[in-house]
């Protein structure tokens, strides 16, 4: 049996270490914002941290996260939903159809953790594996810019 740490709590696991990470979130633990796109890494709905780190849970094994690791997915970002990004998405009507945002927002929040301060360049790189069929892309460029200005702002 592992012990795998999401969103800060602990959860025991006994099935395959072999497990796609995604399946556990969602199947076994019912954090449904994380989603399934392509199953092959490519589109990148089903991204989540893992220490910190963006990873494309589909083809993560569950065993990477047993044994002391953190995943953070969509639901665990922030307490009440009011991380800068979620805000910034809202504010901006980022969303169409939504399904993407999850993975969008976990992957900017990595952008943000490494560059605090990206430009278009930097964003557009860092966004690019992931895939938004509604054609988002300039609405997310501009939220992680609102996200960066409204952080800077703050208290």
């Amino acid at each position: 049996m592992a012990t795998i740490n999401v969103n800060g709590r602990e959860h025991e696991f006994a099935g395959s270490p072999d497990m796609p990470l995604l399946w556990f979130v969602r199947d076994v633990l019912g954090l449904t914002g994380t989603k399934f796109g392509c199953g092959m890494a490519l589109c990148g709905a089903c991204t989540v941290h893992v220490d910190g780190r963006a990873v494309r849970s589909c083809v993560t094994p569950v065993s990477v996260a047993a044994g002391g690791a953190r995943v953070t997915t969509i639901e665990g970002l922030s307490e009440d939903g009011r991380h800068p990004l979620q805000l910034a998405w809202q504010e901006l009507n980022v969303a169409q159809c939504g399904y993407c945002q999850g993975g969008q927002i976990m992957q900017a929040a990595t952008l943000l953790k490494d560059k605090p301060q990206p430009s278009d360049a930097d964003i557009d790189a860092a966004m690019a594996g992931n895939l938004c069929r509604c054609g988002t892309y300039p609405r997310i460029r501009s939220a992680i810019h609102l996200a960066v200005a409204k952080r800077g702002a703050g208290p």
